[in-house]
């Protein structure tokens, strides 16, 4: 099994920061959705490969690779390793609002793409994992399908063979969810989440 780690956005895609760093909006918490997304996934493959399991990231570059160059690189390995012997997690932060101003908005939240696929499965243990990882926070969910992940149809949910989950690991226009996300025990926690989902599912998948 091979875990695809895909990180949001690049350098060069507008928006995608923490009000203070588009337009000095205090207080002074300067997050680039970029830079924190490769941050994550660099430490989220570091972690699985201690623990033996394979990952890969897909972005190494920094500027914004398109979602087919993406969608590309996610089908070509699972073609060769099979695709149900790849999974694939697209990490990104959450925004809401103008970009100008901090709002309430907050919480961490997990989507696949619409219908009943083997990325629920996948989903479930992120949500179990969050609930362990990022206790006294939200959790958003939708729970009106009978399970917890949200369901849209992102192009790189829609357009890979393999399980596939996006993360939003809350929101940079929050100034406590930016807080924490900028902080270590954020960082930390974050890749703790998606360690220990993909390793819990790893074992259901290998019993």
């Amino acid at each position: 099994m091979i875990i695809l780690i895909d990180n949001g956005h690049g350098k060069d895609t507008a928006g995608k920061r923490s009000p203070y760093a588009a337009y000095k909006t205090a207080p002074a918490l300067s997050l680039y959705e970029w830079e924190w997304t490769r941050e994550i996934a660099k430490r989220l493959e570091a972690g699985l490969k201690a623990l033996g399991i394979q990952a890969e990231r897909i972005v190494t570059e920094d500027y914004d690779v398109s979602l087919s160059e993406r969608c590309r690189r996610v089908n070509t390995i699972a073609r060769s390793q099979g695709k149900d012997n790849v999974l694939l997690i697209s990490i990104h932060a959450d925004a809401f609002g103008d970009g100008k101003t901090w709002n309430d908005a907050h919480g961490w939240s997990a989507y696949t793409s619409k219908g009943k696929t083997k990325s629920d499965t996948l989903a479930e243990c992120l949500y179990s994992a969050a609930e362990y990882c990022f206790k006294g926070r939200k959790i958003r969910k939708d729970l009106t399908d009978g399970d917890s992940d949200k369901e849209e149809n992102f192009y790189i949910l829609k357009n890979t063979s393999c399980p596939a989950v996006l993360t939003e690991n809350f929101f940079y226009t929050n100034i406590d969810d930016t807080k924490f996300i900028l902080s270590e025990e954020g960082k930390k926690a974050v890749v703790e989440c998606h360690i220990n989902a993909i390793a819990h599912y790893l074992q259901e998948h290998n019993n």
